[in-house]
């Protein structure tokens, strides 16, 4: 990394300790920025990942979709364009140096808008890439999210100065891969529309027809362009957000396990406690004990 990324970076965490003095995920005045402390290293935390730019300002951290790995640090950069359910697990931090990050959101219409605006041009790609990258960071990124960081005491300027970081990041290395999502046409395009139906309907059946009609593909095509762009099939993406919001109903309240299965669309709770079991280690009963020591 270059001598000024570097300095920036080093300001940019003097800035996040200022405002996030406790570990956790801290929102600030700008209501799609977050900055993260942590200051041990964590077990896998489970969650979905909406449309994003993560940065690792002092640590690092590595996110798993699927069974795919991203690993990232303060040289890199990592976007998630769709929605996601991914395992996530900072792996460098201390209480003298704390894990120290920044997430952006953002929507594909405004990734649109920059398109429209700017004299970028971009063709939309008929296959489908993946919703998940890490990129080396450049100086112009870098140096737009230093800016918008300093806004937190004048919010209301916030859109311009999120435009521009889309601009550096469409000019970028995968800037054509992030466009994807908001140009009709691409490959991502569809699965992004058919991913917002299965979060809005986890807990009810997987209608594969339906979804591939949404996504304007035939089925076959539909589930290729689908494990392409998420890593895994429909099933298993659903089958993700189900247990995630599971564990997070049983942390939250005082409900049965049966009850919780139910509502998250099974239909069977031996079934559940099996899936569960496989994805978190544990029996529904004995990990939430086990979280709440």
């Amino acid at each position: 990394m270059s001598e000024i990324i570097t300095k920036q970076q080093n300001e940019l965490a003097k800035l996040i300790e200022r405002y996030a003095v406790q570990d956790g995920v801290h929102a600030t005045a700008i209501p799609t920025l977050f900055f993260i402390r942590r200051s041990k290293l964590t077990g896998p935390s489970y969650g979905v990942y909406k449309p994003s730019l993560c940065i690792v300002v002092q640590g690092a951290k590595e996110v798993w979709l699927a069974q795919e790995r991203f690993k990232y640090d303060p040289a890199d950069y990592l976007i998630a364009s769709v929605d996601l359910p991914v395992t996530a697990q900072v792996t460098e931090a201390s209480s003298d140096i704390p894990y120290l990050g920044f997430r952006l959101e953002f929507t594909a219409s405004e990734i649109l808008d920059v398109l429209s605006d700017s004299e970028i041009r971009i063709t939309p790609r008929g296959n489908a890439e993946r919703a998940m990258f890490v990129g080396q960071m450049e100086l112009p990124i870098m140096d737009s999210i230093f800016r918008l960081a300093r806004l937190l005491d004048i919010p209301f300027l916030a859109p311009i100065y999120t435009k521009e970081i889309l601009f550096r990041l469409l000019q970028g290395q995968y800037g054509v891969t992030l466009a994807q999502i908001a140009m009709e046409g691409s490959g991502i395009y569809g699965i992004r529309d058919a991913i917002e139906q299965i979060s809005n309907n986890y807990d009810k059946p997987l209608r594969i027809e339906e979804l591939a009609e949404i996504a304007s593909m035939s089925i076959s095509s539909f589930h290729r362009h689908f494990k392409e762009v998420t890593a895994m099939s429909p099933i298993q993406f659903q089958k993700q957000l189900r247990l995630q919001e599971a564990r997070r109903l049983l942390l939250t309240e005082s409900a049965d396990a049966a009850d919780v299965a139910f509502r998250v669309g099974y239909e069977s709770p031996s079934q559940f406690s099996r899936e569960y079991s496989r994805m978190f280690g544990f029996p529904p009963r004995q990990d939430i004990k086990r979280l709440r020591v």
